[in-house]
């Protein structure tokens, strides 16, 4: 990588400091900033079962822990946590059940400033004030008045009458504020404050227990409770004594009227034994009526309404907490002050009106009926398990933390798991959604956190999690009050029960798993690899990178593997550093190499051309060729893409400027088409072309997918996709985001989250849409690596992505197009991103794809090695059917450092499963390479069954980008032996350029052969006239 990651990513990740010159690269840890007053930070703490920080919650998506310090500390709190990102946590203490872990546990970016920690999963960063806060009390006194005690509502109305208020700011202080010159006052609910001169009949002391609601501005004072008043008195006043009445209107007083249709009286009921009955409160009002209230009501929406004391209004389509019909009817007797000939409840009453029979809501409890088609409820599961590795580290049972807000649902959360094709839900705290799989009540599968190749890589249960009584997953679900989600270290759990499962994996064994193998030991750690047209394999490494007699460059010959020497050819080195370049092979006629664009200064610029020569056993003696004053890139570009376009020309698209710095948010085509001009880097006049959304996704949009289509030019950068005109490069449409994580909807497929792009089979007559496949990546906020492919139809009229789930997290995968039409994913990491030293737990299985199959049955679990390739590592096919799998670079450096996965030489195979089941492999024979569009071409073959042929593009591979990739079924017609291949139809079908010819007898591929298909439109073959390089002509 040498780009390491900026701010917004690599300080989110554990890193390890370099020695060479790249340290600079490394961006500094995520750093707590200077706190505010005398607040310090008291590190990082676990947050499993009791809350850590049991106060307020505040938080969100611009969380930092400036703005949680500051919202705890104005609402009285002398401790602040930051969790999980975007959640923000206050209290006057630290549970007891909390624990002090290393603050690397505390690794996750905050929402709002990505440069500072925000906790993690179960683990939270603490600060506090310098204050020591006692707990809520009963003050003795505020301003002139006294505290006298707790005080029941009246019998038949308010304790206090004469005046009354509400609000988000009350406290003690403010109600007495309201009720100066009144004798008494008495703060209720937390946020109700009445007034008055003496206590109204029925009022009586009862115990100050039963005063327990803290006021909502402040943490140490109480304000009452349902139906119970705290009471103050001013100074000298007697012990309060009930002296006056209210009066009432008899119980034959007229029936409201004036409701909307369908709503009707339900009677007095009783309110506040167990809490309200009616959750949505309205501002009290003087001119409260049945009417008025009902019709504010049915205005937002609800289908009950209820009137209480005279003055205030409630509304729910629930009844809640209880709520039952009063034994005496003329209980509600307080007059509407709106209507003084209704009733509007009274003390603990209310009179109620709904549409049809009102809902009372049974007892909270897990939904059991109308989930989600094929899902069930499975029980309480015990959350947050102790490792067998650590007894400091708890495993969550669920992977993936989805949500935690106000509307968690079992249906939504379910709905969530499902979409990404997870078949355990689980809910937890009455505010969070969980997903995994069913697995997980046996193994755990938490993502790993160590990029360190001696740590654990994962960790795994001491005891499988516990199942509890249902009661103990008591928490109501924040947007489904009637049922439970979980509670403290306790998940409600929902499994997938269906015949049909939501994903079926293949699980070959034998041949029909594929097979690993070493091909022959290394001399280079390659950044770049292609075959080229001679059969011969090509190798670029980043300068630094080997040993100092390494020349970056070599070429592998297959004829001669068994012999060592014979094999390897040592080139000069490039001129300028090929560290982080794209790379094609051009359309003439020798089927030269092209690679552009590297690291720093001039190689930013770069541009070198190779002419593949010598032969099955003869070594060439062609070398790189560049010339740095007079060929040249018009703009620096540090991992940049390149592609054929249908015309003929190169593409090269994006890039940074260099190290850590500006976005190179423009394309640019080679040869240049401007004015010739001195002084530029090219030589000509600058052509390149804005990007405003390649500049918008900086700076995770590096080595974007480009393919050229029908339309225009396919674009896949960052979690993004569209078609460009091929003309003028304008947008012409802008597909749909491509999903992320199950977690985090921010994950993406390009550099620095690198997945792998490639598209997907096209078939004669070439109608159909041209598909793409996104597998693997990564996301922002700690470098969770992605485990679903998806898939789309870009030029479809309405285009969608398919999710599938992959068997394992994949970032820095590499992906491979077989002659069967199907896919081999290998490599990369389970954990980070791509960069040195920014990934861990290497992926060391081989997944095939075959997308001829069933949506959700595609992949199948293949071979092992036991080889890490992580950064830096390559995959291509070869023309004899396998896959070259190469590199591994994760430091960057040589000898690799301590606590790092090693810089890999050995070059490895991977043999699918056609070339093992004994079945003789086809011949072939084609006179003709050089194929015209359209055109009929023909070939002779041993072939025996239902022949077919396919195309693959020569490809460049380096990041998880195959530069080049195609895959395409002609149409072949045979008799006997010979047969007949129709060449695709036009350029934006295929690309001019070379392509792998295979022949297929049944799933049996021949060895191909290089062919090249449409010619070379743009005069590449004369391209550049520079002395020192040697031109095939067109």
């Amino acid at each position: 990588m040498g780009r390491h990651m900026k701010t917004t990513l690599a300080t989110s990740l554990l890193l390890s400091a370099f020695s060479n010159t790249y340290a600079a690269v490394i961006e500094k840890r995520l750093a707590i900033p200077p706190l505010p007053g005398l607040w310090v930070s008291k590190g990082c703490y676990t947050d499993v079962g009791t809350r850590t920080l049991s106060g307020a919650v505040f938080g969100g998506a611009n969380n930092t822990i400036e703005s949680c310090i500051g919202s705890c500390s104005q609402s009285g709190y002398a401790y602040a946590g930051t969790e999980y990102s975007n959640e923000c946590y206050c209290s006057n203490a630290i549970s007891t059940s909390a624990t002090a872990v290393p603050d690397a546990d505390c690794s996750m970016a905050c929402g709002g400033n990505t440069a500072e920690p925000c906790g993690g999963a179960n683990r939270i960063n603490v600060f506090w004030s310098g204050k020591t806060v006692t707990g809520p009390s009963n003050q003795a006194s505020v301003g002139p008045y006294n505290y006298v005690g707790c005080f029941s509502e009246g019998t038949n109305g308010r304790a206090l009458s004469s005046a009354a208020t509400a609000s988000n700011s009350m406290t003690n202080e403010y109600c007495a504020s309201y009720c100066s010159g009144y004798t008494y006052f008495g703060t209720e609910y937390g946020r109700e404050c009445y007034c008055g001169n003496s206590l109204n009949v029925g009022s009586i002391m009862v115990p100050a227990s039963d005063c327990s609601v803290l006021c909502v501005n402040s943490t140490t004072q109480f304000c009452g409770a349902g139906a119970r008043l705290t009471v103050y008195a001013l100074n000298g006043t007697a012990m309060p004594m009930p002296t006056s009445t209210i009066s009432s209107p008899s119980s034959t007083s007229p029936a409201a009227t004036g409701f909307p249709t369908g709503w009707t009286s339900q009677g007095c009921w009783v309110d506040g034994i167990q809490g309200r009955i009616l959750t949505h409160q309205q501002p009290d009002s003087q001119k409260n009526s049945a009417e008025n209230c009902v019709q504010t009501c049915a205005g937002l929406g609800y289908t009950i309404a209820g009137t209480e004391y005279g003055v205030q209004c409630f509304c729910d389509n629930f009844i809640f907490n209880g709520g039952m019909l009063a034994t005496a009817q003329t209980d509600c007797n307080t007059p509407c002050p709106g209507a003084l000939s209704e009733n509007c409840g009274a003390g603990g009453r209310l009179s109620l009106y709904s549409v049809g029979t009102p809902q009372v809501n049974r007892p909270p409890g897990p939904q059991i009926s109308g989930l989600p088609v094929g899902w069930t409820y499975s029980g309480c599961i015990q959350d947050n398990v102790v490792s067998a590795e650590a007894a400091n580290v708890n495993i969550l049972t669920l992977p993936y933390k989805v949500s935690d807000n106000n509307n968690n649902t079992p249906a939504t959360c379910i709905a969530q798991c499902q979409k990404f094709g997870y078949n355990a839900a689980g809910l937890e705290y009455g505010s969070q959604c969980f997903c995994g799989d069913t697995e997980n009540l046996l193994v755990a599968s938490s993502p790993s956190v160590s990029t360190n190749p001696t740590a654990a890589d994962h960790y795994t249960y001491s005891t499988p999690p516990a199942t509890y009584p249902d009661t103990q997953c008591n928490a109501p679900c924040t947007g489904a009050a009637q049922y439970y989600c979980g509670s403290g270290n306790r998940l409600t759990m929902y499994t997938y029960t269906s015949a049909a499962p939501l994903y079926k994996w293949g699980m070959p064994t034998g041949a029909d798993a594929g097979q690993y193998s070493l091909l022959i030991g290394g001399v280079i750690v390659p950044l770049i690899t292609s075959q080229a047209v001679t059969g011969k394999i090509t190798f670029l490494e980043k300068s630094g990178t080997g040993a100092a007699n390494a020349t970056g460059a070599y070429e592998l010959d297959l004829t001669q593997i068994n012999n060592f020497g014979a094999a390897w050819r040592q080139m000069n080195r490039p001129t300028t550093d090929v560290f982080c370049s794209g790379g094609v092979t051009l359309p003439d006629k020798a089927g030269r190499q092209l690679n552009v664009g590297g690291w720093a200064g001039s190689s930013n610029y770069g541009i070198r051309i190779y002419w593949p020569d010598g032969s099955a056993g003869v070594k060439g003696t062609n070398q790189w060729v560049e010339d740095g004053q007079h060929l040249q890139l018009q703009v620096p570009r540090w991992y940049p893409s390149a592609m054929m376009m249908a015309n003929g020309s190169v593409l090269v698209m994006g890039g940074e400027v260099g190290q850590n710095a500006a976005e190179q948010p423009t394309l640019e085509i080679l040869p240049p088409t401007g004015v010739p001009t001195a002084g530029t880097s090219s030589g000509y006049s600058n052509t390149t072309k804005y990007l405003d959304f390649l500049d918008r996704t900086a700076p995770f949009n590096l080595y974007p997918y480009m393919t050229v289509v029908p339309s225009g030019i396919l674009v896949v950068y960052y979690n993004e996709a569209r078609i460009i005109d091929d003309i003028n490069f304008n947008t012409v449409k802008i597909l749909p985001n491509l999903p992320g994580a199950v977690n985090d909807p921010t994950g993406g497929r390009s550099y620095q989250l690198q997945g792998a792009v490639v598209s997907l089979p096209q078939y004669a007559p070439f109608t159909d849409p041209l598909g793409v496949l996104a597998c693997g990546g990564s996301t922002q906020n700690g470098g969770a690596a992605i485990d679903n492919c998806v898939s789309a139809y870009p030029e479809a009229e309405n285009p969608t992505w398919t999710i599938e789930r992959m068997p394992s997290r994949r970032v820095m995968p590499s992906m491979a197009g077989l002659p069967d039409g199907t896919y081999v994913i290998l490599g990369g990491g389970q954990h980070g991103v791509a960069g040195f030293g920014l990934a861990g737990a290497p992926n060391y299985n081989a997944v095939l794809y075959d997308p001829s199959k069933p949506v959700n049955q595609r992949m199948s679990i293949m071979a092992n090695t036991s080889v890490a390739r992580m950064y830096h590592s390559e995959a291509i096919t070869l023309l004899d059917g396998r896959v070259m799998i190469s590199g591994s670079d994760p430091s960057g450096q040589f000898p690799s450092p301590a606590d790092s996965f090693p810089e890999e030489y050995r070059i490895e195979v991977f043999t699918p499963p056609y070339l093992l089941k004994g079945l003789p492999r086809p011949s072939l024979v084609v006179e003709n390479k050089d194929w015209a569009y359209g055109a009929a071409i023909t070939f002779t073959t041993s072939a025996t069954g239902a022949v077919r042929v396919s195309l693959l593009g020569s490809v460049s591979s380096t990041h998880g980008v195959a530069m080049g990739q195609r895959t395409m079924f002609p149409a072949v017609a045979c008799v006997g032996g010979a047969c007949t291949v129709t060449a695709p139809p036009n350029a934006h079908v295929c690309p001019p350029g070379w392509y792998m010819f295979f022949v297929l007898d049944g799933p049996t591929p021949s060895v191909g052969q290089f062919v090249r298909i449409g010619g070379d439109p743009a005069g590449l073959g004369n391209w550049p006239k520079l002395p020192g390089f040697n031109l095939p002509g067109i």
